[in-house]
């Protein structure tokens, strides 16, 4: 009898076991129908065989839920448009020209989702971490290996030397791995990839083959002609009219992308005077060829650091253009600039003037100076005034140094 009573209690003790096992996955599976929200999963203590949980209401539970949902679709519509980039990248390899295929608004709306501004910032700080020196040579040995780097041009080839990646990102070539051209009139700025070049027609700047931007929207309202010491001109006149200051020129343009494993600084190209600075706040969506193609006025939207001034033949502007992990944008001789801020008006833009009371000719430039940095790759946009017969020494998809020719007359 004992023995059966015993048997009986057992069986009667793993279905209560089964039973509230049961009930905590019922509950668990639940939790967001019930309103309550496990801090920890139920689980018995040395010190306690209660479960621990806190309750919330509904609301509270989905308040927290588009973001995420906005978040992990932006970001994986993101992963497969760099799917759609890489694909591109092959057949232009293969020499297969693809049709252009603009992005919808919603599209673009959805990929500007993705909250690349904070995750610029947070990629900002973690590259100012110094990381130990037994951790440096394999971090950035897979960093050269991924982007092919060449390390046998930087003025410090020891990669123990770079404290962080912020450092070995803004590292300095030896003094002869880039000799400057001094036969032609407009160099390179930077290393990079030519996206495109040419005239500008009917105030658009093609971005890639096939894919515009407003050259208004892009540089902004019209500089002071006392800062540029430019004449006015006459009223009426389109935006492009209005930049080419003598008779006879025309407006140019060149685009050049800077890959991750390209040098980051950029130069002077071309012996030319400062006068004033735009800065732009606004998205860093990717600027890689693949997205240029895709999304029209791509350089409109990103924030961007537009200089202005003029060279011997007229109106000239190098625009430094940001992107994704590229908020930073550093200008060597402007110290009050400051790039990708945590909030911004859209459309807003702020400006700057370096004539003064005290300076009235700028900021003068020498062809090949030093003139800012980004901390990874990004773009940099020439627009400038020329006589009809420049001519450009390019072809679109060309890798391009810092220092080599750009165009001549």
């Amino acid at each position: 009898m004992a023995a059966a009573m015993a048997r009986a209690g057992v069986c009667a003790l793993g279905r209560s076991s089964l039973l509230t096992s049961c009930n905590f996955r019922i509950h668990d599976n639940l939790f967001l129908k019930t309103g309550v929200l496990w801090k920890h999963p139920p689980s018995r203590t040395f010190f306690s065989d209660r479960k621990k949980f806190h309750t919330a209401s509904v609301g509270q539970v989905f308040r927290l839920r588009p973001f995420h949902v906005l978040v992990a679709t932006g970001g994986g519509y993101a992963g497969y448009r760099k799917y759609e980039d890489y694909k591109l990248e092959q057949l232009e390899k293969k020499g297969i020209e693809v049709p252009v295929k603009l992005a919808s608004e919603w599209e673009v709306a959805l990929y500007k989702s993705v909250p690349t501004r904070l995750l610029s910032r947070a990629w900002g700080r973690l590259n100012q971490v110094e990381l130990p020196t037994w951790l440096r040579k394999p971090v950035y040995s897979l960093y050269i290996w991924t982007f092919g780097v060449n390390m046998k041009e930087a003025a410090v080839e020891d990669l123990h030397h770079y404290r962080n990646l912020s450092e070995f990102f803004r590292r300095k070539l030896k003094p002869q791995a880039r000799p400057v051209c001094c036969v032609h009139s407009v160099i390179s700025p930077s290393d990079g990839k030519i996206l495109n070049f040419g005239q500008v027609k009917n105030c658009e700047v093609e971005q890639v083959k096939g894919v515009t931007y407003s050259l208004e929207s892009f540089l902004g309202p019209r500089v002071s002609t006392e800062e540029l010491h430019f004449s006015q001109a006459p009223p009426g006149n389109s935006f492009q009219q209005q930049l080419v200051t003598k008779e006879g020129n025309e407006l140019y343009h060149c685009v050049i992308y800077l890959a991750p494993g390209d040098y980051h600084c950029f130069h002077s190209p071309t012996d030319w005077r400062v006068s004033h600075r735009r800065h732009f706040p606004g998205s860093l969506m990717s600027v890689n060829p693949g997205v240029a193609r895709w999304i029209k006025e791509l350089f409109c939207h990103n924030e961007r650091v537009v200089l202005t001034g003029d060279w011997k033949h007229g109106f000239f502007s190098l625009t430094a253009v940001g992107a994704t992990n590229v908020g930073s944008i550093r200008i060597y001789f402007d110290q009050d600039l400051h790039t990708n801020s945590p909030s911004y008006s859209k459309g807003s833009y702020n400006d700057f003037s370096f004539i003064s009371n005290n300076n009235k000719e700028g900021i003068p430039m020498r062809k090949g100076e030093h003139l800012g940095e980004f901390n990874l790759g990004s773009t940099i946009v020439l627009i400038f005034e020329a006589p009809k017969d420049f001519k450009f020494h390019l072809k679109a998809g060309q890798k391009i140094r810092f220092g080599e020719a750009l165009g001549s007359l």
